[in-house]
């Protein structure tokens, strides 16, 4: 008997696609359903606002070391 699971659909540019799909294989494919196309993923609906956040903290480190790149 198939399951359904619960799913948000996420749009964002590929950069930020290609982020999200690096985290999810780090986490054992918790957060994506399915990989629609280049700009759309359908997340887990329970694992939506942890991926937020791990996104957030992926940004906030790559973009402190692009600025401590950028001063040296």
């Amino acid at each position: 008997m198939p399951r359904a699971i619960r799913g948000v659909l996420v749009q964002c540019d590929a950069s930020i696609k290609s982020i999200i799909v690096s985290i999810d294989n780090e986490n054992n494919h918790d957060y994506i359903i399915e990989v629609l196309d280049d700009q759309n993923i359908v997340v887990k609906e329970t694992m939506v606002q942890v991926l937020k956040i791990k996104l957030e903290e992926r940004l906030k480190n790559t973009t402190q070391r692009v600025e401590s790149d950028s001063e040296g």
